[in-house]
């Protein structure tokens, strides 16, 4: 642990900014996976979660937290799947 005051908050505001980012990009993976199930097995709601981990995926390139062609890739490929 930091013993300047400075470095103190720089630790405690990068845990903040990364337990946000590991929840963003967690809920999208948990979307892309939930669309992709629904995919194969047909569901009816399938379009909707399609549409959920599309806004996923950009969401999470819009904060960086992944690149924007591997959004681009990602999305093409659920997009393929349908």
């Amino acid at each position: 642990m930091p013993n300047i005051k400075s470095a103190i908050k720089r630790v405690k505001v990068a845990e903040k900014a990364n337990a946000a980012n590991v929840q963003v990009k967690s809920a999208m993976r948990t979307a892309i996976k939930k669309a992709e199930t629904a995919l194969v097995a047909k569901d009816e709601n399938a379009a909707e979660l399609l549409t959920v981990a599309v806004k996923s995926v950009d969401k999470a390139a819009s904060k960086g937290l992944i690149h924007k062609n591997a959004a681009a890739r990602t999305k093409a490929r659920l997009m393929k799947k349908a």
